[in-house]
Parts: C-alpha cells; sequence; structure tokens
C-alpha cells in the first residue's frame, strides 16, 4: 500500500495524542501492520521474517508498538507506531522507529523512542546509538530532542535510493 493509499483510506480516529495510547510489547499478532507501516514509512525493509526472527531473541523486550486504548469497530489500524531496538554489551542500537503518518508530529515518536531507552537503563546500557537518513531532518530532530547528538556519517549507508546516514549516539548515564 502506498503513502498516498494509507492517507485517503484511514477514516477518522479517536486516538487524539500520546495519552490516547499505550506502549506494549510486540507480539507476532501486531507484525502485519508492523510491516504495513515500514513499507510507507519507506525504512529499509526487514519484512515480516526478520521482525518475526527479532521476537524469537533475547531483545524482544525492546519491540514496542503504540496501540490506541480505546479502539471503535471501525478503527483501520491497532497500532499507531513501533520501534525495534538491540541492546548488546552495555549499547542499545536503535533500528527503527516508525509512525503512521496520519499520527506523526503528535509525540508518538518521542514516547516510543523515551520507553525504549527506559528499558535499555533497566537493563543496564550506558550508551544508546542509531542512524538516520542525512536527508531525514524530522527524524533527527526528534532524536535532538530526546539528547542524542550526531557523532559520524556513513557514507552510502542506505539504498533505494543512496544516501548517506548520520550516527547519533546519547550517554544514558547522564540523560
Amino acid at each position: 500500500m502506498s503513502t498516498a493509499e494509507t492517507k485517503s483510506a484511514a477514516p477518522e480516529s479517536n486516538v487524539r495524542d500520546v495519552s490516547d495510547v499505550s506502549v506494549v510489547r510486540m507480539t507476532e499478532h501486531d507484525l502485519v501492520e508492523v510491516v504495513e507501516i515500514e513499507e510507507a514509512s519507506g525504512l529499509s525493509r526487514w519484512g515480516w521474517a526478520a521482525y518475526y526472527a527479532e521476537l524469537q531473541g533475547g531483545n524482544r523486550d525492546l519491540l514496542l508498538v503504540a496501540k490506541p486504548l480505546h479502539v471503535r469497530g471501525s478503527e483501520p489500524h491497532q497500532i499507531v507506531g513501533y520501534i525495534v531496538a538491540r541492546e548488546t554489551a552495555g549499547e542499545l542500537h536503535i533500528n527503527n522507529v516508525a509512525v503512521r503518518d496520519q499520527y506523526r508530529r503528535r509525540g508518538y515518536g518521542a514516547m516510543l523512542l523515551g520507553r525504549v531507552l527506559d528499558e535499555a537503563r533497566k537493563r543496564g546500557a550506558i550508551a544508546a546509538f542509531l542512524e538516520v537518513r542525512s536527508g531525514n531532518s524530522t527524524a533527527q530532530v526528534l532524536y535532538k530532542k530526546c539528547g542524542f547528538r550526531a557523532i559520524a556519517t556513513r557514507p552510502n549507508y542506505y539504498t533505494d535510493p543512496r544516501e548517506d546516514a548520520v550516527v547519533m549516539s546519547l550517554d544514558l548515564r547522564s540523560s
């Protein structure tokens, strides 16, 4: 489904702000919608099998979805957004963050990011890292607001289209 189709197919929702959703652990029942959001967001493709494999691993508590607290029968979607991360050797790596187009700029991305950072701190992680497309200024602004800072560039990191990545980090001990 294209982004344009996602926008036009979505009826009025009862989700208004972050108080209308809860962040819960992703399950395999969420994967169809997660992949739908991934495709509409233009993220590097993981697909159902990759997310399913992550759910089977030791980092499954770092795969989160934001879901409406109250769903009407006509509600087409059960998931507002999601985040996928891994923690290894005291470092959190944020792999994917995405929010449905019609829910963007309402605080859901920051909410998901905050929850996964809290979980990483509970696990004893001391730093968080992520890569973001150099042209994705909206995401970079979000990450900076959450305390991340740019530390490096990875040339030609992304394909389709080819683009550099900005590597960002956050010291979890001081944030």
